[in-house]
């Protein structure tokens, strides 16, 4: 058979057999073989992260669990669609959705949401995409002007074009025959005029389907299901940050006939735009055992863990002349014990970005981020355990020599 008819033929329905067993091979060679530092060979710099799940900084660390499923999953083949089918299924009974599927990361799965409810199962349609003139499908997304941010290039990407509103009054107006999707930024949620149930109410008034972006919305943990339930058509996360799961997964969940029409533009499948979203096998299982990981942490324990770290920080530079602290919980996103350090700029001779560049040049170096001048806030939450202490070290060492 050829490779394009094959392609053609696969389907997301359920696929006869099993996965894979995953039976782990073993190399006498790679067991033998001394453990090569990447990194170092490369020359390239790694840090204690004090900064946050940021994806240039790759993101967070994944938990040995899920490193032990990559490794385990590469020694074997399955077919991918059996593969998400299974784990789908799983993944959305742990998130109380419809349906689920790995993907990409969080915006290759507003991509794939806003295609699938563009095509329906028509893959005519599938192929068309992003060409919408002439097709039939519609053209218009509708976003909350706070949350229309450049992570929206992502529902462009589907040939459609933004519609920017304030008020539930906007929104009754800019609905018409050309409405696709409304789609709903979590975390600028306190920026927008309209209030997530508000949202979805209007969409299920004109039968609209909405959206929403959470990926970085965990913790709580309770996001995981809480938009599934409130009834937005589909949910997409990114899986490598407090999930702990691979950088490069994500998931999108929601209703049964949206993913299943999103993944009609997912890898296997080509002529497709979602043809480039390809995640393997060791992704969907990392992704897989990442979640099921992070439902039964015990969240309480780790809060107070990472409390304990910011106040080891606090306690350093807090008696240094000129210094503020101050810690916040973030409301929307990135939901962490953050420390805010701020300080006297006539007592403190340093800026902010000489003080981020001198932790950064540091043995070892050390990543914060830079605020507004002679400002800089420091999260614990992916640190390793022990770092902590390094980066009170650092930061009492740098702020007290510049102190005057």
């Amino acid at each position: 058979m050829k490779r394009r008819d094959l392609l053609k033929g696969l389907s997301i329905a359920p696929l006869a057999g099993t996965v894979a067993t995953l039976l782990p091979f073993k190399s006498s060679a790679a067991s033998n073989a001394k453990k090569r530092n990447l990194f170092k060979e490369l020359g390239v710099r790694t840090f204690i992260n004090a900064a946050g799940t940021y994806t240039f900084m790759t993101g967070s660390l994944m938990h040995e669990e899920v490193v032990d499923a990559i490794r385990s999953a590469s020694h074997d083949f399955c077919l991918l669609d059996e593969l998400q089918d299974k784990v789908g299924e799983k993944i959305a009974a742990m998130t109380k959705a419809e349906a689920a599927v790995v993907t990409s990361g969080a915006f290759s799965g507003m991509t794939l949401g806003l295609a699938g409810i563009l095509t329906g199962m028509d893959e005519k349609k599938v192929e068309q995409l992003p060409h919408l003139e002439g097709t039939g499908m519609k053209t218009e997304v509708i976003c909350q002007k706070a949350h229309d941010i450049g992570y929206n290039h992502a529902l462009t990407n589907t040939g459609c074009k933004i519609i920017q509103v304030e008020t539930a009054e906007d929104v009754e107006r800019a609905i018409n025959e050309k409405t696709a999707l409304m789609h709903f930024l979590n975390i600028e949620a306190d920026k927008g005029k309209i209030m997530h149930e508000e949202w979805v109410a209007l969409g299920k008034k004109h039968t609209i389907p909405t959206s929403i972006d959470i990926a970085a919305d965990v913790p709580p943990i309770s996001n995981l299901w809480r938009f599934n339930e409130m009834g937005f058509h589909f949910v997409v996360i990114s899986g490598g940050k407090a999930i702990r799961g691979p950088q490069s997964a994500g998931l999108l969940m929601g209703k049964k006939e949206v993913i299943a029409a999103a993944r009609l533009s997912m890898p296997p499948r080509g002529s497709t735009i979602g043809r480039g979203f390809k995640v393997n096998k060791e992704e969907i299982l990392g992704m897989y055992v990442a979640l099921e990981h992070y439902l039964t942490y015990d969240h309480d324990k780790e809060w107070k863990e990472w409390e304990a770290r910011v106040a080891t920080i606090e306690g350093a530079v807090k008696p240094i002349a000129g210094i503020t602290t101050e810690v916040k919980v973030p409301t929307l996103g990135n939901v962490t014990p953050t420390l805010h350090i701020t300080w006297d700029a006539s007592k403190v001779k340093i800026t902010t970005k000489d003080l981020q560049e001198q932790l950064r040049i540091g043995e070892p170096s050390i990543e914060v981020v830079g605020n507004e001048e002679s400002h800089i806030s420091i999260t614990t939450w992916v640190m390793k355990p022990g770092e902590e202490k390094i980066v009170a070290k650092r930061l009492k060492e740098e702020l007290s020599k510049v102190c005057v």
